[in-house]
Formats: C-alpha cells, sequence, structure tokens
C-alpha cells in the first residue's frame, strides 16, 4: 500500500511512529508531511522518519486560517503526486478537505471534543473517524468507531514500551533522590484560543515544594525565568518518556502528559483548562487526579496527597486499565488495511 501521513503536532509523531515502522517493514510505502511545530519535525529527524515539511504552525484566528489553505493545497498537491491509497491523520483537517477533492480515503484519529472549530471543519469530510470510548464530543454518524482507551497506547503500550534506566539517567534522572515532572504549556493550539495556562507564581510554588522532595525536570513550551531555568529539561526530546516513567509523579497543566503518566504507571495531576473525556476516564480509573481552575489553594493540597500515595497502587490500576483497552499501534494499522483504496493480500 502507499500511505500518506499529516503529522501537524508532536504527539502526533509519537502516536504514528510504531504504525508507520510497521508498515515499511512490511513493504509498504509511506509519505510524511510534517508541519514546523514545537520539536514536531526534530522528533521526526531523531527517529529516521524521512519527511516533507509543507507549513509553520500559524498562531491567531486569522494566520490559522491562512495556514490551513496553504496546508490544504500542499497536501492536495502531495496527494496528487504520490497517489496513496490512504491518507491518516491525528485530526485531519488538511487530509480531509485534500481526500475529499482528489477522491482518496482519509482516516483521522482524535481525542480532543474542545476543539469545536476544528471538528466542524473535519467531521464532515473525514472518511472515518477513530476516537476514545470516553469521546465526549458529537461524531460523523456512520463513519466512528470507538477505541477503549487512549491514544498513548499507540506508543506506550506494555507490547511497545520497556523501561530503560540508562536511558532515563543519560536523560537527567537523579539516581540519588526521587524525580518529578512539572509540565506546562503555551496554549496556542487552534483550540486554546483565548486561554491561559498558569502564572509564574503557581509555577515557582509547585516546583519549590516538589523540589524539597527531590529533582524536579521542568518542560515548558514558553521561555522559563531565569530562577527556573536550572529545573528545565534538557535531555533528548526521545527519551523524555524513559526520564517520566522513572518518575515519583508528574505535575502539569497538558492532558497529554498525565494521560502518558498514567499509561506508565506515575500518579500524575492534571491541572488544565479542559477535560476531554478521557481524562475523566483516567481519573475514575485511579490513575490520576484533575483539579480544575488551579490555584495554589487547589493544586497544592493535591500535590501532598499524592506524595502520599504508594506507586504501587497507581501500578496495579495501570495494570488493570490497560489490560481493558486496545493496542491502538495495532489499530492504526488495522484502520489502513480496512479503509485504503487498495485492497491488501
Amino acid at each position: 500500500m502507499r500511505v500518506l501521513f499529516e503529522i501537524v503536532h508532536p504527539a502526533d509523531v509519537l502516536f504514528f511512529r510504531r504504525p508507520m515502522e510497521a508498515l515499511r517493514g512490511r513493504g509498504d510505502e509511506i509519505l510524511i508531511l510534517s508541519r514546523h511545530k514545537d520539536i514536531a519535525c526534530e522528533l521526526l529527524d531523531e527517529f529516521g522518519l524521512p519527511h516533507r515539511p509543507i507549513s509553520t504552525a500559524a498562531s491567531g484566528v486569522v494566520p490559522l486560517a491562512g495556514e490551513l489553505m496553504r496546508r490544504d493545497l500542499a497536501v492536495y498537491r502531495a496527494a496528487r503526486k504520490f497517489h496513496p491509497d490512504i491518507m491518516v491523520g491525528f485530526g485531519g483537517v488538511a487530509i480531509s478537505h485534500a481526500g475529499r477533492a482528489a477522491g482518496i480515503p482519509s482516516v483521522a484519529f482524535y481525542d480532543s471534543e474542545n476543539a469545536r472549530l476544528q471538528t466542524r471543519l473535519t467531521w464532515p469530510f473525514i472518511t472515518h473517524l477513530y476516537v476514545p470510548r470516553a469521546y465526549g464530543g458529537p461524531t460523523p454518524s456512520g463513519r466512528t468507531t470507538r477505541l477503549p482507551g487512549v491514544k498513548e497506547l499507540s506508543f506506550l503500550h506494555p507490547s511497545a514500551f520497556r523501561t530503560d534506566r540508562s536511558t532515563a539517567l543519560a536523560a537527567g534522572l537523579d539516581p540519588e533522590r526521587d524525580n518529578f515532572f512539572v509540565r506546562v504549556v503555551a496554549w496556542r493550539a487552534n483550540h486554546d484560543l483565548g486561554k491561559t495556562g498558569w502564572t509564574v507564581d503557581l509555577l515557582r510554588r509547585v516546583v519549590s515544594r516538589l523540589s524539597e522532595e527531590g529533582a524536579v525536570h521542568l518542560s515548558s513550551e514558553t521561555q522559563l525565568p531565569e530562577d527556573l531555568r536550572r529545573h528545565a529539561y534538557s535531555g533528548p526530546k526521545a527519551a523524555v518518556h524513559q526520564l517520566l516513567a522513572h518518575c515519583r509523579m508528574l505535575v502539569g497543566e497538558s492532558a497529554t502528559m498525565a494521560s502518558e503518566a498514567a499509561v506508565l504507571g506515575v500518579p500524575g495531576i492534571y491541572a488544565g483548562r479542559d477535560f476531554p473525556g478521557y481524562t475523566r476516564e483516567l481519573e475514575a480509573a485511579g490513575l490520576i487526579r484533575n483539579i480544575p481552575a488551579p490555584n495554589a489553594g487547589s493544586l497544592l493540597p493535591a500535590v501532598e496527597e499524592m506524595l502520599a500515595m504508594p506507586r504501587q497502587e497507581v501500578m496495579t490500576a495501570r495494570d488493570r486499565y490497560v489490560a481493558s483497552c486496545s493496542d491502538w499501534g495495532d489499530a492504526v494499522v488495522d484502520a489502513i488495511d480496512r479503509h485504503g483504496a487498495r485492497e491488501v493480500g
């Protein structure tokens, strides 16, 4: 088969890496259309996945609209030259439009109910959609499949991910103390317009408290104040999950990283602005704690409660949860085989 992948975010690289390698391993040909967004292109390079950048992430309503039009045209032109049997993406706006125009099946995976504008632009045109079973937003009637679990099970499923302490040490793990991971985001995605995150004061208070217990690894999409830079994660981009897997706790405003911590069996606190269905499912499973409208009065007590939680309790809950879920890496390949224009022999 010939498969076109659209990569618009670093998380897409992680999500599709294993399916891409599986397709290449069986002799299929793939084309990766990438986007300069945070470290997306750098990750593709680190993983040895050749790609073609076709746009740079914009910020604001009008610039984002302009970028989308350019991506639509670039994906359409690439598809006309590559002749894929199917186009695949996470979110899938451009592939849904280009696929409809070119008569090529398009398949999207997605998990964020709050991206209303993006979904309104995509769902009418996408051939088929895959969402988590906990997804609470509208989906295309008769063209949606619900998968048990979360998207992180594409690359962190126990069948695919093995912890490696040497890699974690090279990424900055302190072998003498407990380690903690803190993640703050920029709130610049198309579904984040008008939203803001933690204050610098709140970030300082969280880092200060965790520093009393051990080493803090701070990952930020924006520039950090000088007094916090010594905590900044500086290890290899591709090694962050090895470090996270060896941490005692994750605290942050990224739902994605809270989900990653959950499937790794690391106690997590998600203190963000949106709470998609999967974050509520993970909390019900005993894997993370959700803190809406975070401030010092709500977040710091949650940190204290999580510090008192035995790690084994979360690991047991993780094993129970994952046993009920799909291997999303396999699900991507199955979807490609099911919806591709060329019959797989």
